[in-house]
């Protein structure tokens, strides 16, 4: 389970910035579900959080820094080895910032233990990374790296085994961690396996075609009837699913529709691109309510209905439908998934996070709490009226008239050259 996510000088993120899932406290949630801790600690965890921002606000690059991250932990000793430099992407308005690293940190509990783990990437190195375990509520350092120091490594209380093969085993541009789980620690491979495990991307494009691969072969496994009663619940007219076998190609799904009392089966590629991007987001979504893992969907009202999102939504705020407590991040820019056709809010105040850009271009990420929104104010139409920030600053009508000034030019330029 993921707790909170830090980063600063990645993308458009220049200053440290938080996104978290612990209920403040203080607080109150009814959608918060208890989460006891070793040591006798509970928290109060959100199943879900919304990013709402304004085009180019740099709400896909949150999503964006949590795979870097993952994908540092993942690759970084197997696949790293062959660059001069690290792979990143610092924030590229501020030539300073080129030079300095990028960080990472994450706070997430295994098996009841609230873990710390976090780093620093340099140009050319790792510059450091930490580990904390709070196995009795109190912090217990575990890794401290410094590129800095002349020790590089410090081992406080001595509680990592094989230490110095793992120390000797890391280059100075790979994480410990992923050496770790490369060698499948006893000790550290569990970590490892949750960045493994968790923070899966979905784009509104990104990896489709692998996705709507991997439902299909789904249609054959566990998840098959499952996947077939969503589809027809979402009122695409699609009455079933059936995966055909074609040669030594890889398999392809056929969805049959009702038309006039009978059932008509249509080519794939004759679906809506809407019933296809649905399709594909069903095996992701049930292996990561099945996995209790966390899912990130960039843009998830991309070619969805409103309602659609919105089922999506009730899907891990449900306890039955979400036993195993996933949780999913996803961006979007149509706030009516912030409040129920009844007038209702579907999200509250803690689980809707805003995206905002400064005059430098960098982002700022907050929580909607801290505009301390009306008990009974309607968030979708606040937000609209931008009393909460995160909306693009065009006035009505300004775009059409930029555009005719612009046109106007354009014909005198014309008339000056003819």
């Amino acid at each position: 389970m993921l707790l909170r996510f830090r980063t600063a000088n990645v993308r458009s993120l220049r200053d440290e910035q938080e996104l978290s899932f612990v209920v403040a406290e203080g607080e109150s949630s009814a959608a918060a579900r208890p989460l006891e801790l070793a040591g006798g600690q509970e928290l109060g965890m959100l199943p879900l959080i919304g990013i709402f921002g304004a085009n180019a606000s740099g709400k896909s690059n949150v999503l964006a820094a949590m795979t870097d991250m993952r994908t540092a932990v993942l690759n970084s000793y197997g696949r790293w080895a062959a660059y001069d430099v690290i792979p990143r992407r610092p924030f590229a308005l501020d030539a300073k910032e080129e030079g300095a690293p990028s960080f990472f940190e994450a706070d997430i509990v295994i098996d009841g233990v609230r873990w710390t783990y976090g780093f620093e990437l340099g140009p050319v190195r790792v510059e450091s990374e930490w580990l904390h375990s709070y196995p009795r509520g109190h912090r217990q350092v575990w890794l401290d790296r410094d590129a800095s120091r002349a020790e590089v490594y410090d081992w406080p209380g001595a509680r990592v085994k094989d230490r110095t093969q793992l120390a000797r085993r890391t280059r100075p541009n790979a994480l410990l961690l992923s050496t770790a789980g490369t060698d499948n620690h006893p000790q550290l491979s569990p970590l490892f396996h949750w960045f493994r495990k968790n923070m899966w991307l979905i784009g509104p494009e990104t990896e489709r075609a692998d996705r709507e691969r991997y439902t299909t072969k789904e249609l054959s496994g566990v998840r098959a009837h499952r996947i077939n009663e969503l589809l027809q619940v979402a009122d695409l007219g699609i009455t079933g699913a059936q995966v055909v076998e074609e040669g030594k190609g890889p398999a392809t799904v056929r969805l049959t529709h009702r038309s006039g009392g009978a059932d008509v089966s249509l080519d794939w590629e004759h679906e809506s691109f809407g019933t296809r991007s649905w399709f594909a987001l069903l095996g992701p979504l049930l292996l990561a309510l099945d996995e209790g893992a966390v899912l990130l969907v960039d843009e998830l009202d991309s070619s969805l209905h409103p309602r659609f999102a919105a089922e999506v939504v009730r899907l891990f705020h449900d306890p039955d439908a979400n036993p195993r407590g996933a949780q999913l991040v996803f961006t979007s820019h149509d706030p009516s998934v912030l409040t129920t056709p009844s007038g209702g809010r579907l999200l509250e105040p803690g689980q809707v996070w805003l995206t905002e850009k400064d005059t430098d271009g960098a982002t700022e990420l907050y929580s909607l709490t801290a505009a301390a929104p009306g008990e009974d104010e309607d968030l979708m139409r606040s937000y609209l009226a931008g009393a909460f920030g995160g909306v693009p600053s065009v006035l009505e009508g300004q775009i059409a008239r930029r555009l005719m000034a612009a046109t106007a030019q354009e014909q005198e330029h014309g008339a000056e050259l003819s």
